[in-house]
């Protein structure tokens, strides 16, 4: 980046007039729900307010933010559209989706392919010249809407894929199974089987949040997306599940939660990222506290961590006493700077709800064979 500022190829700015300036402006703002679960796209008609502001002769727009199908023709297009201009003509406007990976090693901007749909034909090739200069492949589509749709679906496979699995781990603890003993047995089939993992819930600006797009906009067509909608109830129950498990850890040894110090390892919503954005450690973090735990948490990407009532916890130093002391600690994120033996043995009880210890003391986990308590 400093090399690319210093060249006077990269300049930030919040003087919004100099969009006029661009061959090309993407629209990458957040789109969050509302209160009431609804999308809320206002970031995106203000950030289309200020590119038709400065929109000029031949500039192509490109909204890369996930969305519901619709959003580019229907909310973006008028906007430009007051500029006087003709779109295909005078300027061009298309749905690109973003597809990163925060953390993931092999796979970035360059190599990833790159959905595009234009609001017409021509608005497509000039989006595809103008990304095909940095990104090696190129995947054009029929329509704004397709590559609307095509980001959803990627992220409502992943989500319904992993609402499945985390049913299936709630039913194997009531079998009293290991389920991940499960999945890697059912891994080793070549064919027809993707491994996905359980988890503590869904985190992360994309998962628990897009899905939730489609399924408002196919509420107007009187539409019900059942997949999704199930999916999202039984990843939002897994917080409160582990929660559970920390109280019968704690059973276990005939402590109560109210007065005991919980510490979580980890509060992103992934590994290796700073990111906590709807990240199932906060809805673990209140139920403990509302069963009157004192919880600290150690995150080495997050330093600083906002709860919902506006306090500011802080990460806390992974040091022997603070393992050996707290009355039981939960493994919420597997971050890779973690170590599994010395968190297995300094703990003296020991939630996972990433099966980060799998590999540490076997033998001592057969009076929980489900595994989400390692250590009891």
């Amino acid at each position: 980046m400093a090399a690319l500022g210093g060249g006077g190829t990269l300049a930030a700015t919040t003087d919004l007039s100099r969009l006029g300036e661009c061959d090309a402006v993407a629209i990458c703002v957040p789109t969050p729900l509302s209160k009431t679960g609804d999308p809320d796209i206002s970031h995106v008609v203000a950030a289309a307010r200020n590119a038709g502001t400065a929109l000029g002769r031949g500039q192509l727009v490109a909204l890369e933010s996930t969305t519901f199908p619709g959003t580019t023709r229907e909310v973006v297009l008028p906007i430009l559209e007051d500029s006087g201009m003709q779109v295909g003509e005078d300027f061009f406007l298309c749905f690109t989706p973003e597809r990163v990976d925060p953390g993931n090693a092999r796979w970035k901007t360059r190599n990833t392919p790159k959905i595009v749909g234009g609001v017409t034909d021509r608005c497509r090739e000039v989006a595809v010249g103008f990304y095909s200069r940095f990104v090696d492949r190129m995947v054009p589509v029929s329509s704004a809407e397709a590559a609307e749709l095509t980001k959803i679906l990627e992220n409502a496979f992943r989500a319904v894929n992993i609402a499945m699995v985390n049913e299936m781990a709630l039913i194997a603890d009531r079998l009293r199974l290991d389920i991940w003993e499960v999945i890697a047995a059912a891994d080793t089939k070549p064919f027809g089987f993707m491994r996905f993992d359980p988890g503590p819930g869904l985190g992360g600006h994309c998962l628990p949040v897009d899905p939730h797009y489609l399924s408002w906009r196919m509420r107007a067509l009187d539409y019900r997306t059942r997949f999704i909608d199930m999916a999202s109830e039984v990843n939002a129950e897994m917080p409160a599940f582990v929660a559970g498990k920390v109280r019968e850890a704690l059973n276990g040894v005939s402590k109560p939660v109210r007065g005991s110090r919980v510490l979580l390892l980890g509060v992103a919503y992934k590994p290796d990222v700073g990111d906590t954005r709807e990240s199932p450690a906060m809805d673990i973090l209140d139920q403990l506290e509302r069963d009157g735990a004192e919880v600290l948490y150690h995150d080495p990407h997050v330093p600083e961590w906002r709860t919902r009532d506006g306090r500011v916890l802080r990460s806390h130093p992974l040091a022997d006493d603070l393992l050996g002391g707290a009355d039981a600690v939960v493994v919420v994120t597997d971050h890779s700077s973690f170590d599994a033996e010395r968190i297995y043995r300094l703990s003296q009880l020991l939630v996972d709800a990433r099966n980060m210890t799998a590999a540490v003391g076997e033998a001592k986990r057969t009076a929980h064979p489900q595994r989400w308590i390692v250590k009891g």
